[in-house]
């Protein structure tokens, strides 16, 4: 059984808004399509790219972490590319 939403999903844009050279946001860590198609998604897709967003930060702080850093701020991102 499909759980219901009552609410909308919101949008993970922190209004960083600048792409590294793969195209994923600096600040949202979203590709270009899942920010383009962001409004036409279903629940089931946003939560899907909430998720891939989640594993996206967690890989960008272990590496970090691996490097030595406490924190890395994920508008540098290290210069990491997805």
């Amino acid at each position: 059984m499909e759980q219901l939403e009552f609410f909308s999903i919101p949008s993970p844009c922190i209004g960083v808004c600048t792409a590294n050279s793969k195209g994923y946001c600096k600040g949202c860590l979203r590709s270009r399509e899942e920010r383009l198609y962001w409004l036409k998604m279903n629940d089931a897709q946003k939560q899907q790219v909430l998720r891939l967003v989640g594993l996206r930060r967690q890989k960008i702080q272990r590496l970090a972490w691996e490097q030595g850093q406490a924190r890395v701020e994920l508008s540098e991102q290290m210069g990491f590319e997805f």
